[in-house]
Formats: C-alpha cells, sequence, structure tokens
C-alpha cells in the first residue's frame, strides 16, 4: 500500500460523538457521507486499529485510519468555461473564483463546475486517488467569489489539506454588511451546524453545532452598511454569512440569512442595494506553504465588478459620510 492511498486522523474535542461515517465524510476532501459508509462496511476504514459501523460515535483522541481508499465513481468532462488564473504550476493551480460557479458537480449541477473547468484549462493535472480531477481541499459558495486552490495530484493535496486542517491556512474576504458598525473590530465566536428546522441552511442555534472563529475589522463605513475585512480561523458550510447574521449584520444581498434590512436603509442607498441578487462576499486573499518548496505564498484575488460598482456608488452617494479606514 503506497503512503498516499491512506489518512490518518484524530478525532477533536469538538467532534466528540460524531457518527463515524459523518466524521469521515467532513475530514476526507470530497468524500461524500454514503462513500464513506460503504468504505467502513468494508473494513478500510478503522477505529483505534478496530473496524467498526458507520453509526459508531467516536471519541476525543480516537485515532481514525481511512486506508485503501479508491475514489468514488465520476465522470468528469473538461469543459472550456473561462477561467481567471492567479497562479500555475505542476502541483496547484489558484483562481478568482466567479460568482455562479458551482466549485463540484453535484445532484443538479453535474456539468458547469470549477471542476471541469480545471480539467480544461490544466492539460497537466495528474489527478487524485487514481482518477483524472483536481484536488479540491476548500471550497466557496456558489455566489461567493474569490481566491480558490486546488491541487494537481495526490502529494499536493494530502500537504494543502492538512494545513487546512492545522488552521495554518490565512483566509481572508471581504464583506459588505448592513448596519453601521461602531467598533473597530471583533471576534464572533459561536458554534455552527444544521439549523433545527430548515436543513438547507445552517445556524448558531443548532445542537450539534461545531466550534467556529470569525475575526473581523472594519475597512470602509457608509450610512446604513459596513464593509468588513474578515479572516476565517475555522472553516464551516457559511461560517461568514451565519456569524454575521448572528450579530445582526447580515451580508448585503444574502438571500438566506439576510432577511429584509434593506428597507430601513435611506433611499440613495437602498436603491443601490435592493437590485443585489446574490451575497457581497469576496474570499480576497489566501496564505499557505506551497507543498513542495514550502514556500509562503500569498495570493490575491481582484474584487468582482458588481461588488466594486457597488461599493464606488455607495463611496460617491456617501463622500461626506463614508471613511475609509487605513489598511
Amino acid at each position: 500500500m503506497n503512503e498516499k492511498d491512506s489518512f490518518t486522523f484524530y478525532v477533536r474535542t469538538d467532534e466528540d460523538g460524531w457518527r463515524l461515517d459523518v466524521f469521515v465524510a467532513a475530514r476526507v476532501p470530497d468524500m461524500s457521507r454514503s462513500h464513506a459508509g460503504m468504505l467502513i462496511r468494508k473494513g478500510r476504514i478503522l477505529i483505534n486499529g478496530s473496524p467498526k459501523r458507520p453509526g459508531h460515535r467516536v471519541c476525543t483522541h480516537d485515532r481514525i485510519n481511512v486506508d485503501e481508499l479508491p475514489p468514488e465513481p465520476i465522470d468528469l468532462q473538461p469543459e472550456s468555461i473561462p477561467l481567471d488564473i492567479l497562479h500555475q504550476d505542476s502541483d496547484l493551480v489558484l483562481v478568482n473564483k466567479a460568482s455562479g460557479l458551482v466549485v463540484h458537480p453535484a445532484p443538479g449541477h453535474e456539468s458547469g463546475t470549477l471542476v471541469n473547468a480545471l480539467l480544461y484549462h490544466c492539460p497537466d493535472m495528474a489527478g487524485i486517488g487514481g482518477e483524472i480531477r483536481p484536488g479540491i481541499v476548500h471550497r466557496l459558495d456558489r455566489d461567493t467569489s474569490g481566491v480558490l486552490v486546488a491541487a494537481k495530484n495526490d502529494r499536493a493535496q494530502a500537504a494543502l489539506a492538512r494545513q487546512f486542517e492545522e488552521r495554518t491556512v490565512r483566509k481572508t474576504y471581504l464583506a459588505l454588511v448592513y448596519g453601521e458598525i461602531s467598533e473597530a473590530s471583533g471576534t464572533i465566536s459561536l458554534p455552527i451546524g444544521r439549523h433545527p428546522k430548515d436543513r438547507k441552511k445552517m445556524s448558531t442555534e443548532s445542537p450539534r453545532g461545531r466550534e467556529a472563529q470569525t475575526d473581523w475589522r472594519v475597512k470602509e463605513r457608509f450610512p446604513g452598511v459596513t464593509l468588513l475585512e474578515v479572516d476565517l480561523r475555522t472553516g464551516r458550510t457559511h461560517q461568514i454569512r451565519v456569524h454575521c447574521a448572528a450579530i445582526h449584520h447580515p451580508v448585503v444581498g444574502d438571500p438566506v440569512y439576510s432577511g429584509k434590512q434593506a428597507r430601513s436603509l435611506i433611499p440613495e442607498i437602498r436603491r443601490r442595494v435592493e437590485p443585489i441578487q446574490r451575497q457581497m462576499l469576496h474570499a480576497r486573499c489566501l496564505e499557505f506553504e506551497h507543498p513542495s518548496t514550502g514556500k509562503k505564498m500569498r495570493v490575491e484575488a481582484e474584487i468582482p465588478k458588481d461588488m466594486a460598482e457597488l461599493l464606488e456608488g455607495l463611496r460617491e452617494l456617501g463622500a461626506s459620510g463614508s471613511k475609509m479606514l487605513d489598511t
């Protein structure tokens, strides 16, 4: 067995009590819960050296071995989808993902995804787990734009996944939120899990929420809205959107978590904001160590046109009342 065919994980305190199949699906990139269950039943996933059932509850410090990891059946085709490639070498590729682009094929989005585009634009893709496909080690919501890194081979994927798992990757976002925030900076530390009533949403009120931390600081103030620079210390689903909504400053344009905040804006600002059809959230910068050289990489993505135009319009309208803070 090759080293690249196995993973070893240790259960963290915040993962205590999880089902084994849920744990593996959360920890292994591109692993579905059903596929994890199949591997567990075949004895390819062990807890402290012993086989268990998919529903077994893991405990803090348990050692989980995932061996002989075959890829899930996939049928991916390269597609000529425009990509803004920020950096590319033999190990990885970084792109400025456009809003509206789904990262990975899934039911309802079997094609037209970032993965399909990468297969077209990166003919030197060595593939992951025996399949010619990019290694997606983190994701952005469909309507969130910005920097995303993908691995071109197993070794690079393992190295990147380890950095994300150990939280040594710095992920910086720009988020335009409702409300005028008086503080200069702050931290939101609220657990995030599935919404107790709406399974399509995440919530800080989930009975099985996981640790989540979001650091923010004000970049620019406008009448009724504020531009934040946000650092994610964890990487939970919809984290920025959920955390901002939890402190009553939801992301402008967010169709799921923002509610009707636009109604309270002054007419001039409201006319600019109401037409926005997606969350004003952009992954501005990604910092990590290159998987081969170990050198620190810092890659930035330009703000997309719709967000840039909105910010410029807000600056024009609020020239006397807005304030840009030092970076």
